[in-house]
């Protein structure tokens, strides 16, 4: 029977210590002794000391690795130690070097993961700073300004604190989208989940910013016109907030003289599908995989000049995420871009 290539180590140390045995055993009682051993007695003895000294080779061998790999396992192991003893004793170290192999892998995963955790909180850090910096800075420099005598001009102190009260009222949008955001994610917040007429909510949002959209001359519209109810099962505050947000950024990145169109329609018996499209400046491809980040902007420059948190977007996702829904994200540069959500469907008994 072919041996293992696994046991090579303990076979060729059972042969010499065999070897070197036998032969100071023979020599022994041949010069010291004086005794003529028997044939079949030194063959008995070889049997016996090879056997005996393979198995315990082999055996102290294996222990000797595997309980110096399940120290170190266990010191540094972020997984539970019981998916290591799930793995037999053997006396295959073929088989136990897999067993590493396959923890080292686990182990450089786990790692990979926690520096991209890394660099998205150090990111996050970044992004967050810098939004606050800009609107606290800019307060503090008009009330300076006030401060340092401009408070006597009438109409430099008017326009001073106008401005003032902008970049606080940038600040409050900050705090409460990030509160908000941290109640989305800890499941703190409840929805209050009832039936409502989507077309309804919809309508609320265009009269709530058409102002907003006259300013770029943007046409905020319905693809059809919906003569019934559209019902469908969330909470309707937060979905008009959903709706708002979409709307608002259509506004902000839409062309003038541009419309944004919704549309409603029926995915399947459960749900509804809601489109929420512009032919505004679109999304760079590289660009969409990120758009619902934190603070993510796609331009830096603009977005700050267009005002608003930066938390838009990643209040959308967390908002339709906590009913339970999807959201997706089309766009094609240049040309604009399409945003889309599930909503369940309201079916009365």
């Amino acid at each position: 029977m072919k041996i293992k290539k696994t046991y090579y180590f303990a076979f060729w140390t059972s042969v010499f210590i065999t070897i070197f045995t036998s032969i100071a055993l023979i020599l022994l009682a041949y010069f010291l002794l004086d005794i003529a051993l028997n044939l079949s007695y030194i063959l008995l003895y070889i049997a016996v000391v090879f056997s005996f000294t393979f198995l315990i080779t082999q055996y102290r061998l294996e222990k000797f690795i595997y309980q110096r790999i399940k120290k170190i396992y266990d010191s540094v192991s972020i997984l539970d130690t019981s998916d290591f003893n799930k793995t037999p004793i053997t006396t295959d170290i073929e088989s136990l070097s897999k067993v590493v192999q396959t923890f080292a892998k686990s182990k450089q995963l786990q790692i990979k993961n926690l520096n991209l955790r890394e660099d998205y909180r150090r990111e996050f850090l970044g992004n967050i700073s810098h939004e606050l910096k800009t609107p606290l800075f800019t307060v503090q420099g008009y009330l300076l300004t006030l401060q340092d005598g401009a408070i006597n001009d009438k109409k430099i102190s008017k326009k001073y604190i106008k401005r003032a009260n902008k970049g606080v009222d940038r600040l409050i949008a900050i705090v409460k989208d990030l509160d908000l955001i941290s109640k989305l994610e800890s499941a703190d917040l409840h929805l209050n989940k009832e039936p409502f007429d989507v077309v309804e909510v919809v309508q609320n949002v265009f009269e709530l910013l058409e102002m907003k959209a006259k300013k770029r001359n943007i046409t905020l519209a319905f693809n059809k016109k919906y003569r019934f109810p559209v019902m469908a099962v969330g909470d309707e505050e937060r979905i008009e907030q959903v709706f708002t947000n979409l709307l608002v950024n259509s506004i902000k990145y839409g062309k003038i003289d541009g419309s944004t169109t919704i549309s409603i329609e029926s995915l399947n018996k459960d749900k509804l599908l809601v489109k929420v499209s512009d032919d505004g400046e679109g999304i760079e491809a590289k660009h969409l995989p990120r758009i619902f980040e934190r603070f993510y902007r796609v331009d830096s420059s603009r977005s700050r000049e267009q005002g608003g948190s930066g938390l838009g977007l990643a209040i959308v996702k967390h908002i339709i995420e906590a009913h339970d829904e999807a959201i997706f994200a089309e766009s094609e540069f240049k040309k604009g871009s399409t945003f889309s959500f599930t909503l369940e469907k309201f079916e009365p008994l």
